[in-house]
């Protein structure tokens, strides 16, 4: 994994990463896989995925600081089992991102940002998996720490965590609450990413990880900027161009990864 920084890579990495920021701040979703996409479309698959983990901490903590402290609390407690599990889970994704070649990495992010399309796109009716998470069994702490650890390994491994957030969706919560939950199990979760990718050797050198954490700058200022330009584009128009650029993004990476490109 490395990763030879220069002026003109560390320029399009702060675009790409405030670009992110912005279709997150718009879009309300996809800094994560936009930012990751992008940079493994060009750079090596395992190091996008690493570098891309401490904006992700920073983008989610300012998100954090929009919950009360009694919300934390209560937030923290109802969803522990879920965060605990998600944490191993990550760990373990970590560890087998380290071991894979380029080639396969790069097709399975390409798969996971065409899953996601597919996911979230609202052009072709699709089963409500979400809603099987609206009470009774699916709340159980047992359920919730199958749904971390699957979830987990995913999101060590391609920064992409759609699947936790469509089910913690599935829960009665209000949008901003909604946004909080999230924000705080992916501060969790990359919190200990952190460290487990200093354990790895994840940051080849200094440079590496300080122009990782120079990256929040373009990722916390882009949020900003989309959060701005949000009620200025219509849902339609900033749904559909987030969703088209990320399957440009996975079918390049699929094609790439397979030697096709």
């Amino acid at each position: 994994m490395t990763l030879a920084l220069s002026v003109e890579l560390v320029a399009t990495i702060a675009l790409v990463v405030g670009v992110a920021g912005a279709v997150n701040g718009v879009a309300g979703f996809g800094f994560a896989v936009v930012g990751t996409m992008v940079l493994a479309a060009t750079l090596d698959p395992a190091a996008a995925v690493a570098f891309m983990i401490v904006p992700m901490f920073a983008v989610n903590v300012a998100l954090v600081g929009d919950l009360t402290r009694e919300e934390l609390y209560t937030c923290g407690t109802r969803f522990a089992p879920l965060l605990v599990a998600a944490l191993l889970g990550t760990v373990a994704g970590m560890a087998l991102l380290d071991r894979l070649p380029e080639a396969p990495v790069r097709v399975s992010l390409g798969l996971v940002s065409l899953g996601f399309v597919a996911t979230v796109q609202r052009a072709v009716p699709r089963p409500d998996l979400s809603a099987a998470s609206s009470g009774g069994t699916a709340e159980t702490p047992l359920v919730m720490a199958a749904v971390g650890v699957v979830s987990g390994v995913l999101f060590g491994a391609t920064n992409v965590g759609v699947q936790l957030v469509a089910y913690v969706r599935g829960f009665d919560l209000s949008h901003g609450l909604f946004v909080g939950v999230v924000a705080l199990v992916f501060v969790g979760i990359n919190g200990l990413r952190i460290a487990a990718a200093g354990a790895l050797g994840f940051y080849p050198d200094a440079a590496f990880a300080l122009a990782s954490v120079a990256a929040t700058v373009p990722a916390v200022g882009g949020v900003a900027v989309g959060k701005r330009l949000r009620d200025r584009v219509s849902e339609r128009l900033r749904r559909g161009t987030v969703l088209g650029l990320l399957t440009v993004i996975g079918v390049r990476l699929v094609l790439g990864g397979a030697g096709v490109l």
